[in-house]
């Protein structure tokens, strides 16, 4: 069984954001890089589905500039087998259809059983990039997947979805398929150091896409902070009944619930 894994580099989630210049993206030279949340999930249940299966190939694939390799390379690290770089210095003014093809075109040629990505990236958010992907790969796809039965692995693939309204449901998908999967869905292993001698030693494919031809149906206008509108007002002076009343005078006159 052979398993890709779509992996992107974002801004760490704790770091400091100010938006740079040009008011296009924000300001990324000072900023520590790290994996993307929902896909380090997706490569740790497909190291856990090769796993179980006793055989197979894990891929990782990253679409981004050189920076990237430290992606690639941490998931190398972790138990993946080789890697496709599809080298973008500037991704962020790709949209999920053009980042798509640019992957499809880079990895069709695997014939993988599955494909795995996170469920959406940390930065913009979109949640398009695989559900475009498994339609230019015509294969099917399942998003938020929250579980996924390891116990029979045999040209179908039963998982969980998680559904509106706290809900989910049970799922049969035929193979190949490319699932979209949810943060938490497991407990995410640590590269040890003889993963991170391996990784050393692990082939990893670059690959310049071919991406002019595709016009992109969307650009980036601006990008700002969320401007603050609401205001706190304290009522009462500290006395709940004087505040109980002062806040049924409100709901009358300013909300007009009441």
């Amino acid at each position: 069984m052979k398993i890709i894994v779509l992996m992107k580099q974002v801004a760490n989630k704790d770091a400091v954001l100010r938006i740079g210049p040009d008011e296009k993206w924000i300001n990324e030279a000072d900023i520590a890089q790290q994996t993307n949340e929902s896909d380090g999930y997706a490569l740790e249940e497909a190291l856990r589905m090769k796993e179980a299966k006793g055989e197979g190939e894990v891929v990782v694939c990253s679409l981004g500039p050189q920076s990237a390799k430290t992606v690639i390379k941490d998931a190398l690290a972790r138990g993946a087998d080789r890697a496709v770089h599809v080298v973008v210095e500037d991704s962020k003014k790709l949209s999920p259809f053009q980042i798509a093809t640019a992957i499809a075109d880079a990895i069709r040629e695997e014939n993988a059983d599955l494909v795995f990505s996170g469920l959406q990236s940390d930065d913009a958010s979109f949640g398009q990039t695989g559900v475009i992907l498994a339609e230019l790969l015509g294969i099917p796809h399942a998003t938020l997947v929250i579980e996924v039965d390891r116990s029979k692995l045999d040209g179908s693939l039963r998982l969980k979805r998680e559904l509106e309204s706290g809900w989910y449901q049970w799922f049969m998908y035929k193979l190949p398929a490319l699932l979209t999967i949810q943060s938490g869905i497991s407990q995410i292993r640590y590269a040890s150091l003889k993963g991170i001698m391996a990784a050393k030693k692990k082939e990893i494919r670059d690959v310049t896409p071919s991406i002019a031809a595709f016009a992109s149906a969307q650009t980036i206008e601006k990008v700002y902070m969320p401007l603050k509108t609401k205001q706190t007002q304290m009522l009462g002076n500290g006395d709940a009944k004087a505040g109980a009343v002062e806040l049924v005078e409100k709901l009358r006159t300013e909300v007009r619930v009441l």
